[in-house]
């Protein structure tokens, strides 16, 4: 009985969702499905009218071209580190404010504030504003105590680049574990506090098993964006110095849009696509994991 109106309910809605489905698909296949044919191609836009089928040489090229492991080690590096910070600084801010002090509201407001700055404009407030060596915030600071100045982008690049997207997305952490904070079993906190645990003890065996969960979910999350993070190496380093900064999203831009290789940037990013669906599932089954137990 039950089966028979889940599908006479299925029935009727099912035209009515066909438009939204039909487009979304489109949407996602369209692109993937030119993306294939052409990493498969030799198609240069500096020279549209010398095409042909190029098998699998586009692959070849990039597997054995060293730039395309460098971007990968820096994407893995700036995903790990910005992941390690959002969840430390999170965790932190979620203890932190989860305690009662005046100006409460006020102090959440500015720390999930940065979540809504673009990309782009963070990128140059912290490039022109923070870290630049003449006039920087940084750079007086530093001054002010005689410790000369640092040109970050030039010395520390990705340290820098880690730096502006992490101060991005700590928010979006703290935001989820604020939440997840609200509940916590204050009773048992209670209890735990008058059988004589202090606070590092109830934070290790209450607060944090407690966090996994929207732990895990803030980390598969964050990665999926972090994969793609553009704008701020755009801005800032251009990659550079080098290959110091270029991650795997960049160095597609680098194929496609500066060298013109239509066939290559398609080819890099069929592997980014296969990069970013391995990290996707370990993360599902990961989350999973944790929501059973």
């Amino acid at each position: 009985m039950f089966q028979t109106s889940t599908s006479r309910r299925a029935v009727r809605t099912g035209p009515l969702l066909a438009p939204a489905v039909s487009v979304l698909l489109l949407w996602m296949i369209v692109p993937l499905v030119m993306t294939l044919w052409f990493s498969f191609q030799r198609y240069n836009l500096q020279n549209p009218l010398i095409t042909g089928f190029a098998g699998i040489n586009n692959y070849k090229f990039l597997l054995l071209n060293k730039t395309l492991w460098i971007s990968i080690v820096n994407t893995i590096i700036l995903v790990g580190s910005v992941l390690a910070a959002t969840v430390i600084f999170g965790v932190l801010f979620a203890v932190v404010y989860d305690v009662e002090f005046p100006g409460r509201n006020i102090a959440r407001l500015l720390v999930i504030a940065p979540f809504f700055v673009m990309p782009t404009v963070a990128a140059l407030i912290w490039k022109n504003l923070l870290m630049h060596p003449v006039n920087g915030l940084f750079a007086w600071i530093t001054r002010s105590l005689g410790l000369g100045v640092m040109d970050w982008f030039s010395q520390v690049p990705m340290l820098s680049v880690i730096m502006i997207v992490a101060w991005q997305w700590i928010p979006f952490a703290t935001l989820i574990l604020i939440t997840a904070m609200q509940s916590l079993d204050r009773e048992q906190m209670e209890a735990a506090r008058m059988d004589g645990a202090k606070g590092p003890t109830m934070f290790w065996f209450i607060v944090l098993p407690h966090l996994l969960r929207p732990i895990s979910v803030v980390v598969m999350i964050e990665t999926i964006f972090l994969l793609s993070v553009f704008a701020e190496i755009l801005v800032t380093t251009s990659g550079g110095p080098g290959n110091a900064t270029t991650n795997l999203t960049y160095f597609i831009y680098l194929k496609a849009l500066l060298q013109w290789d239509v066939g290559g940037a398609s080819a890099g990013g069929v592997i980014a696509i296969v990069l970013a669906n391995i990290v996707a599932a370990f993360l599902v089954r990961t989350v999973a994991r944790n929501l059973e137990t």
